[in-house]
């Protein structure tokens, strides 16, 4: 029987007869508000009628498309978290596909929670940004990688239905240059969209593993790092030798 890191993190997809696959791209934005005294995270629950994790709270995100890699942004990373968004890449290693990782989760941000993460273009600029991002042209925004930091990485393990190599990114609310009225995203893939204090989520009963993990890790960061400086290690969470492996990035 598995104890530790190994018992929490496979708990949630359990191991099935399932051909080998090889992890897809794919990241998730975790959205901070600090007014208020407690910094909040933006979360919401996952239509009952997905495959993967249904009725889970999650953060905004998902899979890297292909037309990630060639939209314009505001900013660039910070260099070094464009050196460690860039290590251990499975396959091609290029700055497009490290720049996609970012523009894959602020356009699954607008997506599914109607959130526009980026700064706003010059009145007199008509924006044509590509596919998925056409609300943002609409409404002059450019998105931007320069306030993106780094906080966590997680590979699904093997034998699994889905497999993602996870990239978990960080925003503060005021990167936030515009929102839907109706506070929800037009994919419909999110529900019971809320702002949740970092114990608040950690105490749902509804919270894949790995985000309870990256909850914790990123609460205990803040104590010592609350402006989540770029230098700081993180955590990057994968699968060897029948175990949870943790290694500090």
């Amino acid at each position: 029987m598995k104890t530790g890191l190994a018992a929490k993190l496979g708990k949630d997809e359990q191991k099935g007869k399932f051909p080998y696959m090889r992890p897809k791209d794919a990241a998730t934005l975790l959205i901070l508000d600090r007014d208020g005294g407690s910094t909040r995270v933006l979360m919401g629950r996952r239509h009952m009628g997905h495959t993967f994790m249904p009725g889970k709270f999650v953060f905004p995100g998902g899979r890297v498309d292909p037309a990630d890699s060639r939209i314009a942004a505001a900013g660039d990373y910070h260099p070094v978290v464009s050196e460690k968004l860039s290590r251990d890449l499975k396959g091609p290693r290029t700055a497009a596909r490290v720049r996609a990782l970012a523009l894959a989760a602020i356009r699954e941000t607008y997506e599914e929670a109607g959130l526009f993460i980026g700064r706003k273009a010059a009145a007199d600029q008509t924006l044509r940004l590509g596919k998925g991002f056409e609300a943002f042209a609409e409404r002059g925004i450019l998105p931007d990688l320069e306030p993106i930091r780094f906080i966590a990485r997680a590979i699904t393990p093997p034998n699994r239905s889905r497999r993602f190599d996870t990239r978990f990114l960080a925003v503060f609310a005021d990167a936030v240059a515009d929102r839907l009225e109706s506070g929800l995203g037009p994919s419909g893939e999110l529900e019971d969209i809320a702002w949740l204090t970092l114990d608040e989520a950690k105490a749902m009963d509804e919270l894949p593993m790995i985000t309870r993990q990256v909850l914790s890790d990123l609460q205990a960061r803040l104590g010592t790092d609350p402006e989540l400086k770029p230098e700081s290690s993180l955590p990057f969470y994968f699968y060897k030798a029948g175990d949870f492996q943790k290694v500090m990035l």
